[in-house]
C-alpha cells in the first residue's frame, strides 16, 4: 500500500521558535510562547525598524504558561495562557486522570493582538476559580529602534533613545523617541544623515491603574470568584514625521471597515476561485493550496505603495522581507495572472517609478536599470547601507517587458500598458548598453559597489555560481538563464510594439531575439551533457555545472527545438529531481549541499515557470510529475503553504519528508504564485485578450480528475470553466458560465513537439461545439 504525502501525520512548520503576525510594512515576530525576549532577534518591525525589543507578561514576577497560540488570520492572533492562582494550594490529589491543580483552578491570560500600521491588543484576565485572588500583573517592554539587519549582527548606528511616562484622563502612555545623526563617506559621497523615529505604548480602558519603573508596566488586580479584569494596548509607531494609527480596536477577529480590509476584500471577492468536488485524491490539497496561496499574496500587499483599489504590488516574503524587491514582485505579479491582474497593474508602475536614471557606483545604479531593493531600515536611511534604493540584479530589467506583455496578454488594452512601454525599452536599451559588458552579445553582471551583491542574476547567493569541480566562478559572468530573459523580453516587445503600430521598432527587437537566439545555443549547449552550461565566465568558458538554470531557458524559448528533448529529460533524473522537486544543483556535484541557499535546495517558485515551459513544449508528463511533486510537498506543510525553499534531500524511506533552509521565509511572495503555474500549465490555459481568446488543452492527471475556475477575468470577459478528466483519461473542459465576449478554444500549444496535426485539427473543431 502506497502511502500518499496527505496521509501523513507529517506537518512542517517554517521558522518553528517564531510566531508572526503583519499586514502592509508591519510584522510583529514572537517567540514561540508569543513574548519578545530581551537580547533575541524577535520583536515589533514597521518599516523594517525594530520598535520593540521587549515585550512579556508576567504575574507575581513568574511567567504565564501559554496553551493554545494562533494567527486567526495574518494580521491578526489569539494567545491563551494560564496561571495559577497565588495562594492556591498546588498539593492536591490529581485523581485518575493525573489532572495537574492548573487545569483545575485557573486563572486565564487571553491575548487578542491585531497588527494594521500601528497594533492593537486586548488584555483579558479571568479567574475560573471560586476564591479570590489578588497578584501583580507586569507587562516588560523596551524599545532599541534596530535596524533589522543589526538584529543578528553587530549595531551600526546608536543613537539617543529617551522614554517618558504619562498619564492625561486615564489613559497612560510610554513614550520611546529616537534620534540618530550619521556622517557617511562613501562612493556617493560625503553627507549627513538623520532618522527619527519612535513609539507610544497607550494603556486604555485598564481596569487598575498602571505603574511604570525600569522597563516594566505593572498593574495590581484583585479578582473575585468568575471576575474579569480588561485592559488595552495601543502601539503607535513614528515614523519619519508621520504617526502610524492602529487600524483595529478591541474584539475585531471578525474584521472591521478599515481601508485595508476593505482593499483586502475587493480582491478576494474578485479573483479567481478554485472549487472541486470532494475525493480521496490530492484534488483538497491542491485547492488548498490555491486558496491559501491567494490569501497569502494578498497579505504581503504593501498598502502603502497602492495605485489604486486594484493596483497594488507586495513584499518578497515574511518576516524578514517586508520591502520592495523588483524580481520577486514582477515574478509573483505574473505568475499570478490567472487569478487577477491587480499584482501586475499595481508593480508595474511602482517599479517604473524606481527606474534607475545616473550612474552611481554605490547602488549599483545605470539609467534604465531597474530596482533589485528598496528598504525602509535605520542603516539604509542613514546611508550606512547601500539598500535604501539598490540596483544589484540584471533579471529585474530582463523581465519587466516580460511582465508588460503579460498584461497585454491578460487584458488586450492598450492604454493600460501605454505608459509601461517607455520604461520596458529603457530597460532594453540598458541591457544593450551597460549589461553587455564586454560587447559580445550576452549579458553579463558586475558590481561596481563597496556593497555590491557579487552574483546578480537569478541565484544571488555568494556562492551560487560554481564550476564543475565546485570552485567558485568569479565575474563578469553571463548566465544562461539571463540570456533567456533578455531573448523573451525583446520577442514579447516586438509583438506588442506591433500592435501599438510601432513596426519598426518591433521589427528590430524581433531580429535582435532571432540573433541571440543562435549565439546562445552555439556558446551555451554542452553536447557531452546533453545540457547547457550554467554560464560563461570572464574568459568565455563554459561553467558546466549541471543546475536547474536552464529551466528558465526552456520556459523563454531560446533553447533550439532540436535540442528541447535532452533538456527537457534531464530535469527528471536522480541527481537533478529529489522527488520533491527539481535541486537548484545535482546531487552529484562536489559543491551539492542540500540546506544550502542555491547549491542544492528546492525553490517552488521555479517550478511554476519550468511547468510552463515544459506545457510549452508538450511534455505533459512531466508537467504531471513535477506539479505532483510540489502538491505533495504542499500537503506536508502548515496551510498547504509552500515556503521560499526546502532542502533537496531525496524522496526516499529515509527521508520521508524534506528538511528546512533554516531562514526560509513563509509566506513567500512567488512561493505562493508558483501554484498557479502550475495549475495553468496542467490546463494549458493560455489568454490572449487582443484578440478575446482564450486557449486552453486540459491535461488532467488522476490525482486531480477535476476542477473549476470561476471568475476567471481575461480582457473585459468573466469565464467559469469546469475541467475534468473523462473515462478514458482524456481531458475536457466545459464552460458553464461567461459574461462579455471571450473565445475559448481547444488548442495545444504552437511550439508543443508532441501534438499532431490530427490532434490539433480535431481540438479546433471540438472546440466549436455548445458547451464550449
Amino acid at each position: 500500500m502506497i502511502i500518499r504525502p496527505q496521509d501523513y501525520l507529517v506537518r512542517l512548520r517554517t521558522r518553528p521558535n517564531t510566531l508572526y503576525i503583519s499586514q502592509n510594512q508591519s510584522v510583529l515576530a514572537t517567540d514561540s510562547d508569543g513574548f519578545i525576549s530581551d537580547g533575541a532577534d524577535h520583536g515589533l518591525f514597521v518599516h523594517q525598524t525594530r520598535l520593540l525589543s521587549l515585550y512579556r507578561y508576567l504575574i507575581n514576577d513568574r511567567p504565564w504558561r501559554p496553551v493554545a497560540l494562533s494567527n486567526v488570520e495574518q494580521h491578526t492572533w489569539l494567545g491563551y495562557y494560564i496561571a495559577l492562582p497565588p495562594g492556591i494550594n498546588e498539593e492536591r490529589d490529581p485523581g485518575s486522570g493525573q489532572m495537574e491543580v492548573i487545569s483545575q483552578q485557573t486563572l486565564e491570560l487571553r491575548l487578542s493582538r491585531y497588527v494594521g500600521d500601528g497594533f492593537h491588543e486586548d488584555v483579558d484576565i479571568t479567574n475560573f476559580t471560586q476564591q479570590r485572588t489578588v497578584f501583580t500583573l507586569t507587562l516588560e517592554v523596551d524599545a532599541d529602534f534596530a535596524d533589522i539587519d543589526e538584529t543578528k549582527g553587530y549595531r551600526q548606528q546608536k543613537g539617543d533613545n529617551k522614554r517618558e511616562w504619562l498619564e492625561a484622563g486615564g489613559v497612560w502612555e510610554l513614550r520611546f523617541d529616537y534620534r540618530v545623526e550619521h556622517t557617511y563617506h562613501n562612493q556617493e559621497g560625503t553627507g549627513t544623515k538623520r532618522l527619527h523615529r519612535g513609539l507610544v505604548l497607550r494603556v486604555e480602558n485598564a481596569a487598575s491603574t498602571p505603574s511604570y519603573g525600569d522597563k516594566r508596566i505593572s498593574f495590581d488586580v484583585e479578582l473575585g470568584p468568575k471576575g474579569k479584569w480588561h485592559a488595552c494596548i495601543n502601539l503607535i509607531p513614528y515614523i519619519d514625521g508621520k504617526s502610524l494609527q492602529p487600524l483595529y480596536s478591541c474584539r475585531s477577529f471578525a474584521g472591521t471597515n478599515s481601508e485595508y480590509d476593505r482593499r483586502r476584500k475587493i480582491f478576494l471577492s474578485e479573483a479567481t476561485q478554485f472549487t472541486a468536488p470532494q475525493s480521496e485524491t490530492l484534488t483538497p490539497v491542491v485547492v488548498g493550496a490555491l486558496e491559501q496561496a491567494k490569501r497569502d499574496l494578498v497579505a504581503l500587499r504593501l498598502y502603502n505603495l497602492d495605485q489604486g483599489e486594484r493596483a497594488w504590488t507586495l513584499c518578497a516574503g515574511l518576516p524578514v522581507f517586508v520591502a520592495l524587491f523588483g524580481r520577486d514582485s514582477l515574478t509573483a505579479a505574473w505568475q499570478a495572472a490567472i487569478v487577477s491582474p491587480d499584482m501586475m497593474k499595481g508593480t508595474l508602475p511602482e517599479l517604473a517609478r524606481w527606474q534607475g536614471r545616473e550612474v552611481n557606483d554605490w547602488r549599483d545604479e545605470q539609467p534604465g536599470k531597474m530596482l533589485h531593493e528598496a528598504h525602509t531600515g535605520p542603516t539604509k536611511v542613514l546611508n550606512i547601507s547601500a539598500r535604501l534604493r539598490y540596483y544589484g540584479s540584471i533579471t529585474t530589467s530582463g523581465f519587466y517587458p516580460v511582465a508588460v506583455s503579460e498584461l497585454w496578454h491578460w487584458t488586450g488594452d492598450k492604454e493600460l500598458i501605454r505608459p509601461f512601454i517607455e520604461p520596458a525599452l529603457k530597460c532594453l536599451k540598458w541591457l544593450d548598453e551597460y549589461g553587455d559588458l564586454d560587447g559580445d552579445g550576452f549579458y553579463e553582471y558586475l558590481t561596481h559597489s563597496e556593497q555590491g551583491v557579487v552574483h546578480q542574476a537569478w541565484k544571488d547567493s555568494a556562492d551560487a555560481i560554481v564550476y564543475e569541480d565546485g570552485s567558485q566562478a568569479k565575474p563578469p559572468i553571463a548566465t544562461c538563464e539571463e540570456q533567456g530573459f533578455a531573448y523573451l523580453a525583446k520577442l514579447h516587445m516586438s509583438e506588442v510594439l506591433w500592435w501599438l503600430d510601432e513596426k519598426d521598432e518591433a521589427k528590430r527587437l524581433f531580429h535582435e531575439a532571432e540573433e541571440l537566439k543562435k549565439r546562445f545555443n552555439e556558446a551555451f549547449w554542452m553536447e557531452d551533457e546533453g545540457f547547457f552550461a550554467l554560464g560563461l565566465d570572464p574568459q568565455k568558458r563554459q561553467i558546466k555545472s549541471i543546475t536547474s538554470n536552464p529551466g528558465h531557458c526552456l520556459a523563454t524559448a531560446i533553447v533550439d527545438d532540436a535540442l528541447v528533448p535532452r533538456t527537457a529529460l534531464r530535469f527528471i533524473a536522480d541527481d537533478l529531481f529529489s522527488g520533491w522537486g527539481v535541486r537548484t544543483l545535482s546531487s552529484e556535484h562536489p559543491a551539492y549541499n542540500p540546506y544550502s541557499y542555491h547549491r542544492g535546495s528546492v525553490w517552488p517558485v521555479e517550478h511554476g515557470t519550468f511547468a510552463v515551459a515544459f506545457a510549452r513544449y508538450g511534455y505533459h508528463r512531466v508537467v504531471e510529475l513535477i506539479a505532483q511533486a510540489q502538491f505533495e510537498a504542499a500537503a506536508l506543510f502548515d496551510f498547504y503553504r509552500l515556503p521560499e525553499l526546502f532542502s533537496g534531500h531525496q524522496r526516499d524511506e529515509d527521508h520521508p519528508f524534506p528538511a528546512f533552509y533554516p531562514q526560509a521565509c513563509s509566506p513567500q511572495a512567488w512561493s505562493a504564485s508558483s501554484v498557479f503555474c502550475l495549475l495553468q500549465a496542467i490546463l494549458g490555459l493560455y489568454p490572449y485578450a487582443p484578440l478575446n481568446m482564450l486557449l486552453v488543452d486540459p491535461f488532467m492527471p488522476e490525482w486531480l480528475p477535476e476542477i473549476t475556475l470561476e471568475n476567471l477575468r481575461v480582457g473585459d470577459a468573466v469565464v467559469t470553466i469546469r475541467f475534468y478528466r473523462r473515462e478514458n483519461g482524456r481531458g475536457d473542459y466545459e464552460v458553464l458560465d461567461k459574461r462579455g465576449t471571450l473565445h475559448v478554444v481547444r488548442q495545444p500549444s504552437p511550439w508543443s513537439l508532441t501534438a499532431s496535426f490530427a490532434e490539433r485539427l480535431k481540438d479546433a473543431l471540438t472546440s466549436l461545439l455548445p458547451g464550449k
